[in-house]
């Protein structure tokens, strides 16, 4: 796997580590609201649901990090959780937010891609 594809690899860790932070600690506060143009009331009663859903980006994060722990035999692992991401980046911008497509689907489609080559 090149360095670069690494660092994509990881970039696409560490933000699916920031989205479960957002989803599941700070869904209610307003750092969480605004990333997600949420009302107050609308944060409060959503908020068992998006910590769900924290938990979930969570996983798909250690799934990256145990790729690049593995090295060279992460590399199936890799494409994997990067297909996962681009699967629930490519929903989630067709039913929730167009956004979406850009901040999740983008950078592990480009991941995965730079595995491929």
């Amino acid at each position: 796997m090149s360095l670069f594809a690494t660092l994509v690899i990881a970039l696409v860790a560490l933000l699916h580590v920031w989205f479960l932070v957002l989803e599941m600690f700070l869904w209610t506060r307003p750092t969480g609201r605004r990333a997600f143009g949420l009302s107050a009331e609308f944060a409060e009663q959503t908020k068992t649901l998006a910590a769900n859903q924290g938990l979930y980006n969570g996983f798909l994060a250690a799934g990256l990090l145990w790729s690049l722990w593995l090295g060279p035999d992460g590399l199936a692992v890799a494409r994997f959780f990067l297909g996962c991401v681009v699967v629930a980046g490519i929903y989630g911008g067709m039913t929730a937010s167009r956004k979406i497509l850009w901040i999740q689907a983008l950078p592990a489609a480009i991941g995965l891609t730079l595995t491929l080559l």
